[in-house]
């Protein structure tokens, strides 16, 4: 008989990987508050985009409570500065909750390792930042084009770290343990056949994927707080749920 979600994340050391998703930083602390609630806590994280900001924060000590209740109380506002540039907005005050948020800003001061994926618009390839300073990096990682305007960081432009690491796991070494969240796209532009609905598979990672959570965005903000908890509920069933072919899903509907 295949061993629960719960028992083969108690087993041995393990990785948490949180994909890119339209504001799917949501969803990603509502899954990682059932992680927390159940004792389960990972000895490293990595991300992209969505991941990265979740796994930057909750690595610098924020923990998903804190988070939870910050994001409950996020504003268009707090973020929306646009400017002439490329792209709509500058991302100064988005920079400034980061900070703000933060309880250390330095890789190097968090209390587990922390990899986050950006795509460098010079070399058109992933970068992994590992250390140095914290905000920049979860920054540019979250630098989604047209959105935001490129993030300047160690003399490099960057952006998104999902645009060619959409799983966030570039940086993750192979052969280890790894429960991936995988923030299933459906955006009206991907096709169904999109290789970004695909949960991704290599040896030792297990894929959570909930199903039909609501999608928010800049103008539907409210509903990243129900994906938040709708995340929560969810995870919590499939830590019952026996993992599968490296996947457990769970419908959240």
């Amino acid at each position: 008989m295949p061993p629960t979600l719960r028992s083969w994340l108690a087993e041995e050391p393990f990785t948490l990987a949180m994909s890119s998703g339209f504001f799917g930083f949501f969803a990603h602390t509502g899954m990682l508050s059932a992680l927390e609630e159940a004792g389960l806590l990972p000895e490293r994280v990595s991300g992209s985009s969505a991941g990265a900001l979740v796994a930057g924060l909750w690595a610098a000590g924020l923990d998903s409570a804190r988070l939870d209740a910050e994001l409950g109380r996020l504003r268009r506002e707090d973020f929306w500065d646009p400017a002439p540039g490329l792209g709509l907005l500058r991302g100064r005050r988005f920079r400034a909750r980061i900070e703000e948020l933060l309880p250390v800003n330095d890789f190097a001061a968090c209390r587990v390792p922390a990899l986050l994926s950006v795509f460098d618009v010079l070399s058109r390839s992933t970068r992994v930042l590992r250390e140095g300073e914290l905000a920049p990096a979860i920054q540019a990682s979250c630098t989604l084009p047209v959105l935001f305007q490129p993030t300047w960081h160690q003399g490099r432009p960057l952006l998104d770290g999902g645009i060619l690491d959409r799983p966030g796991l570039e940086g993750v070494p192979s052969g280890g343990r790894v429960l991936h969240h995988h923030l299933a796209s459906r955006s009206p532009w991907r096709s169904k056949r999109d290789r970004s609905l695909v949960p991704p598979k290599r040896p030792g990672l297990v894929a959570l994927v909930l199903e039909g959570l609501p999608r928010s965005g800049p103008f539907h903000l409210h509903e990243g707080v129900r994906a938040m908890e709708a995340a929560r509920h969810g995870a919590r069933r499939a830590l019952d749920r026996p993992v599968e072919g490296g996947v457990v899903s769970v419908a959240t509907e």
